[in-house]
């Protein structure tokens, strides 16, 4: 079984994947990730004010890139990487030169078990990553790749091969993700209830993929990863990692990947102030109803048949149907064009690109 293969996946992966963390702060909170992170390569892309200096804790092999770095390596086409807003981590994504992302917000922490044990997150997500997905036909006993789980009866013999997973998406304990009308609503909630599941989501479902514990094979589903136009400048905020999941999931869908969800959890500290993040969603939130059922409807060309080609489609797609809704949504569809040209002179077909680095 994949997942028995997959026991040793963390010192098998230590040279095919980065760790991408988006940060406006000194990184402090890297010392409890310690024994699980520093085998690995860190890009940490900072956001805000560039003269500003970043501290990472010594002992991490690590890539720091700037607002500057970003100018100086995308030139005119640094325009579709956001500023001030944690959309910028897919900057990260697009310099990596390894198979597989992880990434983390800077808030978030090792979370325990129910046995009390620190759960190593990106261990799960390299298991969760290395196992087949099943999206065609649902399995009721969730992943039936995980040690002592399987098909059960009923499920064809036919769909039992299972398809690459291209994304793992973890949960979080102590602060939900919520959006800001919940977070007004029950300030003090908690979450504490630890479900020991994963499963793959079906095909034709979208869902609400966050951003802070998420992980995926670049090499798979990486020019999709565009977290949009978000932040300063633009008239929303907070949508950022759930349009990369719309179209992730749409893409997945036409190319025949699967997108996990459930464990690992890490531990949520700290909520953010659900007053800014209205102003920040405000107009998502009206927004989110045209967006959804476009994304429910999108259908790819049998001619797509890339992660680049989908895109391109998707992109022309958002600008013919939701250019409708709001003119911001013409300026993502280009921006969404910019990415993929950004991402092919970086990451050529047939090698890795040569590229200046920020600090090693």
């Amino acid at each position: 079984m994949a997942a028995a293969a997959s026991s040793n996946a963390t010192t098998l992966l230590k040279d095919e994947l980065d760790i991408v963390i988006p940060t406006i702060r000194n990184l402090d909170f890297l010392e409890m990730w310690r024994p699980f992170f520093e085998p690995y390569h860190l890009i940490i892309v900072q956001d805000g004010d560039p003269s500003k200096t970043i501290k990472v804790p010594e002992g991490f092999d690590y890539e720091l890139y700037n607002r500057n770095d970003i100018n100086r390596i995308l030139g005119p086409r640094s325009s579709c990487i956001s500023f001030k807003d944690s959309a910028c981590r897919c900057f990260g994504y697009m310099v990596s030169k390894k198979k597989y992302i992880f990434t983390i917000d800077d808030d978030c922490f090792v979370a325990k078990d129910p046995s009390g044990k620190d759960i190593n997150s990106l261990q799960q997500h390299i298991k969760n990553l290395l196992s087949p997905s099943t999206p065609f036909f649902f399995n009721t006993l969730y992943d039936p790749y995980r040690e002592g789980a399987d098909f059960v009866r009923g499920y064809p013999f036919s769909l039992r091969e299972g398809v690459p997973t291209a994304v793992s998406h973890g949960l979080w304990l102590n602060i939900p993700d919520y959006d800001a009308p919940t977070q007004l609503v029950k300030p003090r909630e908690r979450n504490a209830r630890y479900v020991d599941a994963v499963l793959t989501i079906p095909k034709g479902t979208l869902f609400p993929m966050c951003g802070m514990n998420l992980a995926f094979d670049r090499d798979l589903i990486g020019p999709a990863m565009y977290f949009g136009l978000m932040g300063d400048g633009q008239p929303i905020g907070r949508y950022d990692d759930m349009w990369a999941g719309w179209c992730v999931k749409v893409i997945c869908d036409h190319l025949g990947l699967g997108v996990k969800t459930g464990l690992p959890y890490i531990w949520h500290s700290k909520a953010s102030n659900p007053f800014v993040n209205l102003k920040k969603e405000y107009k998502g939130i009206f927004w989110q109803e045209e967006i959804i059922p476009f994304f429910q409807s999108a259908v790819l060309p049998k001619e797509s048949d890339t992660v680049q080609k989908c895109y391109i489609e998707l992109s022309k797609q958002v600008k013919e149907k939701l250019g409708k809704v709001d003119p911001y949504f013409d300026k993502l569809a280009d921006a969404m064009v910019t990415w993929i040209e950004a991402w092919d002179e970086l990451n050529p077909a047939g090698g890795s690109a040569k590229l200046a680095n920020g600090k090693a």
